[in-house]
């Protein structure tokens, strides 16, 4: 039973960086936009050329852009400290719930393979791959938002 919980909770984290995932970088404030005009969000700011899908290779720049900017020390390995430095505590805290901790401890050693403590980039790539084609449902090698919140929905009622 443990397992399954370890396992569902696994899935949940996964889930949420795909579909609504802040930004790595923190944006000046800025005047109301229209919303034609304003940054995408989420999955779909990934979406460089502006077609409304993000394609495979879209995903894959954008995640190793995101390796980059998280491997602060720039050693091309994340250490559980740099893959969650801009991860925001709850409420007024500096420090993580205990729930958030277990969470990314949980996250991190899924995302450590081989298990020596560091995130290596194959090893990031590898869930990032995992991540895309757990979300494109038609395997045309595109994903959208709707696509992907179809996919989550499917998988929990799966369980």
């Amino acid at each position: 039973m443990l397992k399954f919980l370890s396992l569902s909770a696994a899935a949940l984290l996964l889930a949420g960086p795909v579909l609504a995932a802040p930004d790595d970088t923190a944006a000046p404030p800025e005047k109301p936009a229209r919303a034609s005009s304003a940054v995408p969000r989420g999955l779909m700011r990934y979406d460089t050329n502006k077609d409304g899908v993000v394609d495979r290779a879209e995903w894959k720049a954008a995640q190793e852009a995101r390796f980059k900017r998280l491997d602060a020390n720039g050693d091309g390995k994340l250490t559980q400290d740099e893959l969650f430095a801009r991860t925001p505590a709850i409420g007024n805290s500096v420090l993580p719930t205990d729930r958030q901790a277990q969470r990314q401890s949980t996250y991190f050693q899924l995302l450590d393979a081989d298990k020596d403590g560091v995130v290596t980039l194959a090893e990031f790539m590898a869930q990032a791959d995992r991540n895309f084609a757990r979300c494109d449902l038609n395997k045309d090698g595109r994903i959208d938002t709707a696509e992907c919140r179809q996919a989550l929905q499917r998988r929990s009622t799966e369980r």
